[in-house]
């Protein structure tokens, strides 16, 4: 049997665990890169670790949980539809970072945003963005954070979508 073969015959709360440990390594190394590093994020990358935060967390309830078929199915779409929602902000984030406002702003911060206006008016100004989340401060193997943040964001939808429609495994 096949490599691939085995990990499609593994149970669904072993492959929840292993999403929550992707996303967990996924935010370590944002972490690093903003404590060691020194980048410091924009609102829209805050949000974005936000979205691996709840995938994380929505995997580890599933892998904890280990839920049957029907369970692991809609544990899946939770987090595709989570993972779908950050996928939308790394989207919106590459695109501004390919399209720079013409005139570069520095917005105020996501908490000043959260403190200051009620969420239906700060979520509009966080997805416009600021001059900061159209910088490109780092840069692997010629693509932003922005970038890797709606590659890794893509491979959970279609993690997610796998596991909701394949047949075995619960």
């Amino acid at each position: 049997m096949s490599l691939l073969q085995q990990i499609c015959r593994l149970p669904a709360r072993t492959l929840f665990f292993a999403l929550f440990a992707i996303c967990v390594g996924l935010l370590g190394g944002g972490l690093y890169l903003q404590h060691v590093v020194g980048l410091q994020p924009c609102p829209m990358c805050i949000m974005q670790r936000y979205a691996f935060v709840a995938v994380a967390l929505i995997a580890l309830i599933a892998a904890l949980h280990g839920p049957a078929a029907t369970g692991a199915r809609v544990y899946a779409l939770l987090t595709g539809i989570t993972a779908l929602a950050g996928a939308g902000v790394a989207a919106r984030q590459s695109w501004m970072q390919l399209n720079p406002p013409e005139i570069p702003e520095c917005g105020p911060g996501l908490e000043y945003l959260l403190e200051s206006f009620p969420l239906g008016q700060s979520l509009p100004m966080i997805f416009r963005g600021a001059g900061d989340c159209a910088t490109i401060d780092w840069t692997f193997l010629g693509l932003s954070l922005a970038n890797w943040s709606l590659l890794c964001f893509c491979a959970v939808i279609a993690f997610s979508a796998w596991l909701a429609l394949r047949r075995s495994g619960g």
